[in-house]
C-alpha cells in the first residue's frame, strides 16, 4: 500500500502500546517516505524558485540602472504652473501662442502625430482658422482613378504631418539621431512641463573639465548632459499674433503649455467634470447623512437587558 503523508492514528496507537517510550518519539517524528507525488512536486518547484530568484535579481538591476540613469541629469525645479492648481485649467491663449512656437520652430524636426486640425476647433482656434491652417500644408492622398498618389490641401480631418517622410529620413537629417514625436512627450518625461521648460531654457557652456564631441550641446537637464538638439529658442525669433513679447522664457512657457494640452486635449473638460462630480456628491451627502442618522438612531440608542427566567 502507498505511504500516506502523515502516520495514521492506528499506527501511532500501535506504536504507543507495543514499543518502548524512546522508539515512540522516533516513530511519530520521523517524516513519511517520499512518494512519487513528492518527487514530482519538488521537480516542478525547484526550477520555479530559480526563475523567481533570477527575476527578482533582474528587476533589482533594472531599477538600480534606471535610478543611476536618472541621476545623470539635473532634476528640473518645480514651477508654479497655474493649470496644476485644483481650480485652474490651461490658459488657452498660452496654448495658442505655444502652437505658434511649435509651428515656427519645433515643427522643423518634431511631429505631433496624434493631433488633427479638428482638435484645434473651439479650443485655440475657430473652425475657419483651423481650416486655413490645414490648407497651408500639402497632404499625400490617393490613389486616384489612374492608381497614382497625389497631393492635396489639408482638411480638418487630417493629422498634422511629420516633417520627414520616415524615420530613416529623420535620422539622416539629424546626424543619426531620431527626433522624438511630441504628442505625449509631457507624460513620457519625468517632471512633465517642468522638465520641458527647464530643458528649453537650460542651454549653457559646458563647465571646466567637460568636453563634448562635435554635434553635441551641453544641457544639465538632459540625461548625461550632452544633447544632440541645438538650442532652439532665441530672443524675438517668433512674432506672436497678440503682440506678446517673445522672450526665451515666454516661448518656453507657451510651448510647454501647448505640449501639455497636446498630451491631454480634454484637460480642462476633465477638471470641469471632476468639479461637477464633487458638487453632486456633496449634494447627495446631505440626505445620505440625514437618512443614516434617522435610520440607525433607534438601533444605536436601544438598550438590551438580559434577565433570569
Amino acid at each position: 500500500a502507498p505511504h500516506s503523508c502523515s502516520p495514521s492514528k492506528h499506527a501511532i496507537f500501535q506504536a504507543r502500546t507495543h514499543t518502548p517510550p524512546r522508539l515512540i518519539r522516533l516513530i511519530v517524528l520521523l517524516p513519511p517516505p517520499q512518494t512519487t507525488l513528492h518527487k514530482m512536486w519538488r521537480a516542478l518547484t525547484k526550477p520555479r524558485l530559480a526563475m523567481m530568484a533570477a527575476g527578482f535579481a533582474t528587476g533589482a538591476l533594472i531599477v538600480t540602472g534606471s535610478n543611476a540613469h536618472a541621476d545623470d541629469a539635473l532634476h528640473a525645479p518645480s514651477y508654479p504652473w497655474e493649470h496644476n492648481k485644483m481650480n485652474k485649467g490651461l490658459d488657452m491663449k498660452s496654448v495658442r501662442r505655444g502652437y505658434e512656437v511649435y509651428k515656427g520652430v519645433c515643427a522643423q524636426c518634431h511631429s505631433i502625430k496624434l493631433i488633427a486640425y479638428r482638435n484645434f476647433v473651439d479650443q485655440i482656434a475657430t473652425e475657419d482658422e483651423a481650416k486655413e491652417w490645414a490648407a497651408e500644408v500639402e497632404i499625400t492622398d490617393g490613389p486616384d482613378d489612374t492608381g497614382e498618389m497625389f497631393e492635396r490641401p489639408g482638411k480638418l480631418a487630417d493629422y498634422i504631418p511629420s516633417p520627414y517622410a520616415n524615420d530613416n529620413a529623420a535620422r539622416a537629417a539629424n546626424a543619426g539621431a531620431l527626433p522624438p514625436d511630441l504628442s505625449l512627450i509631457k507624460k513620457a518625461r519625468h517632471g512633465g512641463e517642468d522638465y520641458l521648460f527647464a530643458l528649453l531654457t537650460g542651454y549653457r557652456d559646458p563647465p571646466a573639465g567637460i568636453s563634448l564631441r562635435e554635434g553635441l550641446y551641453y544641457n544639465p537637464y538632459f540625461p548625461g548632459g550632452a544633447i544632440g538638439m541645438p538650442q532652439p529658442l532665441f530672443e524675438g525669433m517668433v512674432d506672436y499674433e497678440d503682440g506678446t513679447e517673445s522672450s526665451v522664457s515666454q516661448m518656453a512657457k507657451d510651448v510647454s503649455t501647448f505640449l501639455t494640452w497636446v498630451a491631454e486635449p480634454e484637460f480642462n473638460e476633465r477638471k470641469r467634470m471632476g468639479w461637477n462630480a464633487l458638487f453632486v456628491l456633496a449634494l447627495a451627502a446631505i440626505p445620505s447623512l440625514y437618512f443614516k442618522r434617522m435610520k440607525w438612531s433607534v438601533l444605536k440608542t436601544r438598550a438590551i437587558r438580559f434577565t433570569k427566567m
